[in-house]
């Protein structure tokens, strides 16, 4: 449990116990992103991955004892650096809540937590209509990353590359920054 700067705010680790909690989150959480339809997580499904498996890990924000945010992250490891680095997948502040620090002591928390696991970044996510959230962000020292892209699989097309069913792209490639020229002889990894 971690103290804040914020008058009776304090900063858990989530445990199974805050499994319903987490999913109340995670649903309000999508129903302001506008993408209450695409959650699929159930309380079985998220007890199992962030407290059986450990595939991610969860803070709790409380202020006078009562929850009022959350976030959920999990480590990740650039090949650049050589270094581990904290991922945040998702931050919450009930709506009557913000505007009063939570969120800056939530990413606070993360960010010590980043520095003493020797991680050399945090990254995230913001939707690109999130202008409130992309502010917020950009003031604590944040930078979008404008050149890169989000690459998601998921479904059929996940089912067929583990299944070695791999097409090659019907696209021609466009050169990009990072990326070699048309005339490198370099082959593609396909």
């Amino acid at each position: 449990m971690t103290a804040t700067k914020v008058a009776g705010c304090i900063i858990r680790e989530a445990t199974g116990k805050d499994t319903d909690l987490l999913l109340s989150f995670i649903k309000r959480l999508a129903a302001y992103e506008k993408l209450e339809d695409q959650v699929e997580a159930t309380r079985e499904t998220l007890y199992d991955s962030l407290f059986v498996q450990h595939a991610a890990r969860a803070v709790v924000a409380e202020l006078q004892g009562m929850p009022v945010g959350f976030a959920i992250y999990f480590f990740n490891f650039s090949t650049f650096i050589g270094r581990p680095g904290l991922y945040l997948e998702d931050l919450f502040v009930v709506p009557e809540m913000r505007g009063r620090g939570i969120g800056t002591a939530l990413l606070s928390h993360l960010a010590k937590e980043a520095v003493e696991r020797g991680c050399k970044r945090m990254e995230w996510t913001c939707l690109d209509w999130n202008t409130n959230s992309l502010e917020f962000y950009h003031a604590l020292g944040a930078i979008p990353m404008d050149e890169w892209t989000n690459q998601r699989m998921t479904g059929e097309a996940l089912q067929r590359l583990a299944e070695g069913k791999v097409e090659k792209p019907k696209r021609e490639e466009k050169p990009r920054r990072g990326r070699p020229p048309k005339n490198d002889p370099t082959p593609p990894l396909l």
